[in-house]
């Protein structure tokens, strides 16, 4: 079970500082959602009691609380970075997919996105990705395929010969 937190002490100019973010019409609201998070805390509300009140998770309001706690009413302006979650492939590395997409793979009539990126080393999204920027189909491709079956002629001769 969680452990009820205590009220958050707060200086009187931070107090009066939450209180004009909440009331201000021109503040962005995860700005004053923040500063009601603190006020509530400061008034002895449970974290869970503040989440249902506000609308939000009992981790959201944790965090903003030990956020306060640690950098006062500048830290409820201050977003974490967010980024892509994957790093870039390199454009040597897009071009080399590219020419290799062009040409047959040695086990196969024509290139898979899964086969291409065990091949290159790379992310089966990633050659998706490239793909697409580029409108490679290997797969619709419109000229005969070759079959990699060594006895592919003697096969044919035999259906031929039917």
């Amino acid at each position: 079970m969680w452990q009820s937190s205590a009220a958050l002490a707060i200086k009187p100019e931070d107090l009066k500082a939450l209180e004009r973010i909440v009331r201000s019409g021109r503040r962005e609201q995860r700005h004053a959602l923040r500063g009601r998070i603190i006020l509530g805390a400061a008034a002895g509300k449970s974290n869970n009691a503040l989440a249902k009140e506000l609308g939000t998770s009992r981790p959201t309001v944790l965090d903003w609380r030990a956020r306060f706690a640690e950098g006062g009413v500048k830290a409820l302006y201050e977003d974490r970075p967010r980024g892509k979650s994957f790093e870039p492939v390199a454009r040597a590395k897009e071009a080399e997919i590219i020419v290799k997409t062009q040409k047959l793979p040695a086990s196969a009539t024509h290139w898979s996105c899964r086969s291409m990126a065990k091949a290159s080393g790379i992310s089966k999204a990633s050659v998706q990705r490239i793909w697409h920027a580029n409108g490679l189909k290997p797969h619709l491709s419109r000229t005969f395929k070759i079959s990699n079956d060594p006895h592919c002629l003697e096969k044919l001769d035999d259906v031929s010969g039917l």
